[in-house]
């Protein structure tokens, strides 16, 4: 259920001390972590380091171990199943290989999500998806189906999937993976775009790490099954003055 205490409207995770298990193995342990709105976050990590593991304790797919944790002022460790939909409402999901309905158009793709989450008036409806869609470049493509775009047009018809509901928290499992590396800076660009406008923090797990280098920011690495920060160096501003 969700906490009564009072926390800064703009925390959107917060764990203190979280251990995650997968299997009955220890994946991550000591795990402290706050991300607010508007922060947009890369996490990254070898294969099998536990990035997908935090990622899916965020939305309540692998359960908190041990330790604090919040996401959007739900409490992980005494959620009830039959609020993880309400708090899945509050995240947008971004995956690596798309997972649209292929038997129907990027309309009904996202008309779907909306009616799921329910909204009821097709005049609202069409109003948000044609918000989404002109957010993410792809106002004229409501009508195509998803084998008639390219991947990264794709990428863009699922970030805006995740935008709907207006949700605080956007996580993206190696949204550039599938992708060209000219296609992949753009969804890059989009979502830091994203978080640059205060819509929601951004958390997005990838092996690219050219791109961490080439466009950074705050950067968590899992590593020896712990959380790291692996930010680059800020400027010493007292050392370029003089």
């Amino acid at each position: 259920m969700k906490q009564t205490d009072s926390k800064p409207a703009t925390t959107v995770v917060r764990y203190k001390n979280v251990e995650l298990h997968r299997k009955e193995l220890i994946v991550l342990k000591g795990i402290d972590l706050t991300v607010t709105k508007g922060e947009f976050v890369y996490l990254i990590g070898k294969v099998g380091s536990g990035k997908s593991t935090l990622i899916k304790s965020l939305y309540a797919e692998i359960p908190v171990a041990e330790g604090e944790a919040t996401v959007m002022e739900w409490d992980l460790n005494s959620l009830r199943r039959r609020d993880v939909p309400m708090l899945r409402r509050e995240i947008g999901v971004v995956f690596q290989d798309f997972q649209l309905l292929t038997d129907r158009s990027v309309y009904d793709n996202l008309a779907f999500v909306l009616r799921a989450t329910g909204w009821k008036r097709k005049a609202d409806i069409d109003e948000r998806i044609e918000q989404v869609l002109k957010e993410v470049g792809m106002d004229n493509k409501s009508y195509k189906m998803p084998h008639e775009l390219s991947g990264g047009e794709q990428q863009r018809i699922v970030i805006a999937r995740a935008l709907l509901n207006r949700p605080s928290l956007i996580l993206a499992d190696e949204p550039t993976g599938n992708l060209d590396p000219e296609t992949g800076l753009q969804i890059l660009q989009l979502l830091r775009r994203v978080a640059d406008e205060g819509k929601a923090a951004v958390i997005m797990a990838t092996h690219n790490l050219q791109l961490v280098e080439e466009y950074p920011s705050r950067t968590l690495r899992c590593d020896d099954k712990h959380l790291v920060d692996a930010s680059p160096a800020k400027p010493d501003t007292a050392a370029t003055e003089e």
